[in-house]
């Protein structure tokens, strides 16, 4: 729609318009007279520019066609008489002096706009010259009568009628008869008419009928009209045209029976024209507002989208021409069409409402105002739409309350549409989102309503459907959800707004909004904190039955220490930004009373982000139930209103649930780390989860803060090293003492746990019997949750410690140390035998039986070696088992001589044993130290038990660069630490 020119770029106005000097009402109305007397407006006075702004409708053209025919002396298809059966404002006087003009230019009139196709269709090729004679009967006075310097007066319609038709000739022939206010008849009749062509136009006859009743002159001149209709229907070139009607509003009975009366007389002996059908009244406005000369191409353009836009949306809106709009915005341009319709839909119905002359009116104004620069900069709009009601105009406002007959409406537009700077409309599209802001959508909106509401007293139930409304303001580019959007702020803002079942009226009384808006200064701040709390109670209260729930805790004891997952709801005074809030939240971590608390990993804290859209939820809630307990406030609300009551209710109950949902935000729980860590769950509304429990348990448990249950394979990763036999409670507890462990969404789910891993042998179920002595009691075997007991003398133990359980230890393997040796002849060695279970588990030895052949061996293990050198076996044998060890006795090996004397003094030479033949194992090469670790496992480690084992390294590295001290002082700080020397060059 961007490409689409403004209206004002495409048509002109005209120039009284472009100045912003709209026509007055007065001016609309024309006035037969006037224009006689050669004191009306220029427009009327000008044939020709009369011509050119007048809209030759089907009517008008019938009715000038037929005049002219039997002006010419043509009574075929041509009637005598009319009457201009027309709604007051509906044009008639407007045709009356298009008459009037050709009546009086005759020939003179053939070159004015759209005469020749008066001509055509008279079929006839000159318009007669013709005596005019106008009545005006809110003109003429009913005693004065009429009449100036150097003219009769005249006291009657007839006298009146004679003296314009032919001057003192014509009235002599009926100044007895306007003397004495008797209708003339007969030959007199005949006398007062001209013998040439002639046309009597009568205008506003029933006003004068009214005034006139009290001097008999209203039965006269029915009786007058009755005999010139006659005259009139035997001659061959006289025309009578008659307009009865005064405003309907200001008839009284007498009036009505009059109008009755004329009105069936008028059709017995004439013709009823209605002077503009409804697709007409569009051209008869641009001719008069715009300098008009046609539809141009770019109006086409618009005309041609507009009418896309409505056909691809028809199910959506109402009154755009159905399969056809773009003809209808063609006919309408530059007009949307719902403006021009809601005038001939609704407003016509306004007993002050004078149709053609009431829109011409309004719409001038309208049109004006629009005009005006300051305008222009703010509407690009490529159509004058009914949305853009100048409304801020109080000229144009006094002009609209005029038609609609009553200013009482003047404070609700003023109040909700726009006037005031602080209307609701206007702030509402302040504070809307740009989109809404641009177009001023509220302003539009609302402004759409009281068209089609109109709101008046005489029209009760007028009202503007949703269809409607998207008709009114819609284009290419409007998004028709903003719609829903926009009435939703207004009906919840407006005060004079009505709406029931998606339909919706300005009225004059004010509606519930003002109503709550009174109330809700009367709401006490302690009934609103305890509503909050109230409510807060019952939407925490939902959700998992296995989480705790503790509600505005003002001191650390206010929440129990138990082995349980609790949620701890903060009031909005502990708001989560707050110091104050953190500083309770550590404390009641630490803390429980005086003393510490041991289940702190099990508590979760939810505090709010604000407080204030809340405090006004709660306050809107406490009004609404004030307006519906106030039982005489009930008793004066339409039964709409009730329905609207109970909505509202109903929706500020919700408000207030769905702001203490998006208020509790934040989450607080202790971190693995031992400190406090926050979760910011972000924006959140009641949709998101069945209760805001739920919300925080379903976050926490995606993010691995709460799990639902534990596996038994992972209850044994997670077993403390340091028990050997863990109670069921501790067990349990140690999920929310903590932080380190995941916390158990329910506490008894641990009962599920233990019996799947009692049943798969993954650990024991145990007890203490009298003596306080461990017995298993199920291991391997079915155990059902329900026979898990949570208690300080119940235990689970791991497989190995309840196979133990199950099947006491025993000797299954002796260990005999050293399992070899090296020894010489009679030198004494100790032997160490031990046992293993048969869980590898050291196990005591008793009653030990040692044996060594050929050696000396004690019942205690003390072996002493042979002379002989050579391989022995020391064994040893306890309850049937039986191991070995070997003992090398090497052979001595003689070092030394030495001289000794015998008895009999000789000297001899003998040797002595200084140690003994040693065989040793040698090995000297260059190790990778990549290889190092591997040499020392696959060597080292196999001499490690050889007596007399010595190891030499050598080490050599590049000792280059800036970091060569750095890792000599490492190296010298290392031996040092191996007790070794530290001499590194």
């Amino acid at each position: 729609m961007s490409t689409l020119k403004p209206w004002y770029q495409v048509v002109v106005p005209r120039e009284d318009l472009r100045d912003n000097r709209p026509l007055d009402a007065s001016e609309f109305a024309v006035h037969l007279d006037h224009i006689r007397e050669q004191r009306a407006h220029p427009d009327y006075l000008d044939p020709a520019r009369f011509f050119e702004r007048t809209y030759l409708t089907q009517s008008l053209l019938d009715l000038s066609s037929q005049v002219v025919r039997r002006l010419s002396g043509i009574k075929v298809e041509t009637s005598a008489v009319f009457n201009m059966a027309t709604q007051f404002g509906g044009g008639k006087t407007h045709s009356l002096t298009a008459l009037y003009h050709l009546a009086k230019s005759g020939h003179g009139a053939r070159n004015w706009k759209g005469v020749e196709s008066i001509l055509t269709r008279a079929q006839v090729k000159e318009i007669p010259q013709a005596a005019v004679a106008v009545f005006v009967g809110t003109e003429f006075d009913v005693v004065d009568g009429r009449g100036g310097e150097g003219e009769p007066r005249r006291k009657t319609p007839w006298g009146e009628i004679a003296w314009q038709l032919g001057r003192e000739h014509t009235f002599a022939a009926v100044a007895q008869h306007d003397e004495q206010g008797i209708a003339p008849a007969g030959d007199t009749l005949r006398r007062m008419l001209p013998d040439g062509p002639a046309v009597i136009l009568m205008d506003e006859l029933l006003n004068y009928v009214s005034r006139a009743r009290r001097t008999g002159l209203a039965s006269q001149l029915y009786d007058f009209l009755h005999n010139l209709s006659e005259e009139a229907r035997a001659r061959d070139n006289l025309v009578l045209c008659v307009s009865i009607p005064a405003s309907e509003l200001e008839m009284n009975p007498e009036d009505q029976r009059d109008y009755d009366s004329y009105k069936k007389l008028l059709d017995r002996v004439g013709k009823a024209i209605s002077m503009s059908s409804e697709t007409e009244v569009t051209e008869i406005i641009r001719r008069r507002l715009f300098d008009w000369y046609g539809l141009p191409q770019d109006g086409k353009q618009t005309a041609a989208e507009y009418g896309a836009w409505a056909h691809d949306h028809q199910t959506e809106l109402a009154n755009l021409g159905g399969e056809s709009p773009e003809e209808l915005f063609l006919a309408c341009y530059p007009f949307h069409p719902s403006l021009i319709s809601v005038f001939q839909r609704k407003w016509q119905s306004l007993p002050r409402f004078q149709r053609t002359r009431g829109i011409l009116r309004l719409l001038a104004l309208w049109v004006a105002r629009a005009y005006q620069q300051e305008h222009q900069k703010n509407s690009r709009e490529p159509l004058i739409t009914l949305g853009s009601a100048p409304l801020a105009d109080q000229t144009f406002r006094d002009a609209l309350f005029e038609q609609l007959g009553s200013d009482q409406l003047s404070i609700p537009v003023t109040t909700d549409i726009v006037g005031k700077k602080d209307a609701h409309a206007v702030r509402l599209d302040r504070e809307a989102i740009d989109a809404i802001k641009k177009a001023r959508l509220h302003q539009r909106v609302a402004t759409a309503i009281f068209f089609e509401s109109n709101g008046g007293q005489s029209q009760t139930r007028m009202e503007a459907s949703v269809p409607e409304i998207r008709a009114a303001i819609g284009n290419p580019e409007t998004n028709l959800a903003d719609v829903e959007t926009v009435l939703e702020g207004l009906t919840a803002n407006c005060f004079y707004l009505n709406w029931d079942r998606n339909r919706y009226r300005f009225g004059l009384r004010p509606n519930l909004n003002q109503m709550l808006v009174t109330r809700r200064g009367a709401v006490k701040d302690q009934e609103i904190e305890a509503r909050i709390q109230q409510t807060t109670l019952d939407l925490f209260k939902l959700g998992s039955k296995a989480v705790d729930r503790r509600c505005f805790p003002a001191k650390s004891n206010d929440v129990p220490d138990r082995p349980q997952l609790a949620l701890v709801v903060l009031g909005l005074e502990h708001q989560a930004q707050e110091s104050a809030t953190k500083a309770l939240i550590e404390s009641i971590l630490r803390e429980c009373g005086t003393a510490g608390r041991t289940y702190k990993s099990g508590l979760l804290f939810i505090a709010p982000d604000y407080a204030s859209s809340i405090i006004e939820a709660a306050r809107n809630l406490l009004a609404w139930e004030d307006i519906e307990a106030d039982e005489d406030t009930g008793r004066q609300l339409e039964e709409a209103q009730r329905r609207s009551l109970s909505q509202s209710l109903g929706r500020a109950k919700a408000d207030l649930k769905e702001s203490i949902w998006r208020a509790y935000r934040y989450v607080f729980l202790l971190g693995k780390d031992n400190t406090v860590k926050s979760l910011d769950l972000g924006q959140i509304t009641s949709s998101m989860a069945p209760s805001l429990c739920d919300l925080v348990i379903n976050t926490l448990v995606k993010d691995d803060e709460i799990t639902a249950a534990v596996g038994p394979n992972k209850l044994v990763r997670l077993w403390p090293p340091a028990l050997t036999e863990w109670s069921t409670k501790a067990v349990r507890d140690a999920f929310f003492a903590s932080p380190a462990l995941p916390r158990l969404l329910d506490a008894d789910s641990i009962k599920r746990t233990i019996a799947d891993g009692v049943t798969s042998k993954l650990f024991g179920y145990a007890s203490r019997d009298a003596a306080g002595k461990l017995q298993l009691d199920r291991f391997g075997e079915s155990l059902l949750e329900q026979e898990v007991e949570i208690s300080d003398d119940l235990y689970i133990l791991r497989a190995q410690d309840a196979e133990r359980l199950l099947e006491p230890p025993r000797l299954e393997k002796l260990i005999l140390q050293p399992s070899s040796i090296e020894v010489g002849p009679r030198e004494h060695v100790t032997f160490k035998v031990s046992g293993l279970d048969q869980y590898g588990q050291g196990y005591p030895v008793e009653n030990a039986t040692w044996s060594a052949p050929d050696c000396t061996m004690s019942s205690a293990g003390s072996f002493k070696a042979s002379d002989t050198p050579g391989l022995y076996l020391v064994t040893v044998q306890v309850d049937g088992l039986q191991v070995e060890a070997k003992v090398l006795v090497k052979q001595l090996v003689t070092t030394a001589t030495a001289t000794t004397a015998g008895k009999d003094g000789n000297k001899t030479e003998e040797e002595h044993p200084t140690g003994y033949a040693e065989k040793k194992i040698q090995w000297s090469g260059t190790i990778p130290s990549r290889k190092w670790m591997n040499f020392y496992t696959k060597v080292i480690t196999k001499l490690a038990s050889s007596p007399g084992l010595t190891l030499h390294v050598s080490l050599e590295a590049p000792a280059e660069g800036e970091s060569a001290s750095a890792k000599i002082e490492d190296i010298k700080s290392a031996l040092r630490e191996l007790g070794l020397g530290e001499d590194v060059n």
